[in-house]
């Protein structure tokens, strides 16, 4: 065995894959997870799909008896934990703040009372904002925003304060955060703190910004998740995807196969210390092209529902550079999304999903932040 592994919400979409991962690799795996409710549902309990082979643990990331029984013998860390919504997060703010946050510090401070060769932190495109750009005299351009007024009226493009057009490009990690939800900030905080406390005590520590996951075993009853499980939870379910603005906004969509992969390579590459990497697939494409390959492969004729509405938080363009991961870690994504959404079609076959769109458009509405 090549020593024992901790993985905070290991029980998630994400982290079970990893957890799979790293028993193949020959590590031992244990896994610490509340079983939230709007993940796992009302009845928790140990996922069918989380490997048999990795030790549980039930409990929360903001107990430190928990903790430090879930950190006794581990060899390094993987902080998995937290709650993720853009659009949630913005009204429910202190239970983000408490689990992303808080549930960080109190990880930390446990840390110090636990010798652990490496830490690496889930961290997200979200901290992005919107993606680099480029003036039409070829200027890097990373401070893009857009206007509720520009929102109101439809202009869902990004141009420079004089009103010329902006070139969106692949974003590298050097662009400076701009953070548009508490859901952002929250992930920033979760690497930031990480990296500033490895640095401080001599813990490695990795930070991987995921792009957009997909995959098998992502919740398809949890309407803040990934777009391709809601799009998937309408398709299932009769209904028509709904996207937002005009559906050309670009993105990268990661198999989580290759997340799984790259957070691998994060634990055995020496030379990641102290760095943050997107973690993507290389392929950008827009959102209604999304939907539209996915209503193929899961063979239902129903064309998404494009509505212009935005939503307080969303970007037009964000879409990742990786040449550092290629560099550094030696990650080559694997799987295109062709592959990927016929895998991911092949296990959405064999499941029923509860379309809640509705609920959280309403809900998102009633709060004015849909629009």
């Amino acid at each position: 065995m090549r020593g024992t592994v901790l993985i905070t919400g290991g029980a998630g979409f994400i982290g079970s894959h990893v957890a799979s991962e790293l028993l193949k690799a020959g590590y031992n795996v244990r896994v610490l997870d509340s079983l939230v409710t709007q993940v796992h549902g009302n009845k928790p309990h140990r996922p069918s799909y989380l490997d048999k082979n990795a030790e549980f643990i039930l409990g929360d990331v903001r107990n430190p008896q928990i903790l430090d029984h879930a950190l006794s013998g581990v060899d390094a860390v993987y902080h998995f934990v937290a709650l993720v919504g853009v659009g949630q997060s913005m009204y429910q703010v202190s239970e983000y703040t408490s689990v992303n946050n808080v549930g960080t510090a109190v990880l930390l401070e446990r840390l110090l009372k636990h010798s652990v060769s490496k830490l690496i932190v889930a961290s997200s495109m979200s901290v992005y904002g919107e993606g680099l750009y480029k003036t039409p005299d070829g200027k890097p351009y990373d401070s893009a925003m857009r206007t509720t007024t520009q929102l109101k009226a439809h202009e869902w493009d990004i141009k420079t304060a004089d009103g010329r057009p902006l070139q969106p490009v692949a974003t590298p990690e050097s662009k400076q955060p701009s953070l548009a939800s508490i859901y952002a900030l929250s992930k920033y905080d979760q690497e930031r703190m990480c990296l500033i406390l490895g640095r401080a005590y001599g813990i490695p520590t990795v930070a991987l910004r995921f792009f957009n996951a997909y995959g098998p075993y992502q919740s398809l009853s949890n309407p803040y998740t990934g777009v391709l499980s809601i799009f998937a939870s309408r398709l299932l379910n009769g209904q028509r995807p709904i996207i937002f603005e005009d559906g050309q906004q670009l993105r990268d969509f990661v198999s989580v196969y290759d997340v799984a992969q790259a957070c691998r390579l994060a634990l055995e590459v020496d030379a990641a210390r102290d760095m943050v990497f997107n973690v993507a697939s290389g392929e950008t494409v827009c959102i209604k092209e999304v939907a539209v390959r996915l209503a193929k492969v899961l063979g239902k004729d129903i064309a998404p529902d494009i509505t212009a509405n935005y939503r307080v938080g969303d970007i037009r363009h964000c879409f990742p550079d990786i040449s550092l991961a290629r560099r550094v870690l030696g990650y080559e994504p694997k799987i295109r999304l062709r592959e990927g959404m016929s895998d991911l079609a092949e296990w959405l076959e064999r499941q029923t999903a509860r379309d809640r769109f509705n609920e959280m458009r309403d809900e998102l509405a009633s709060r004015g932040l849909m629009v």
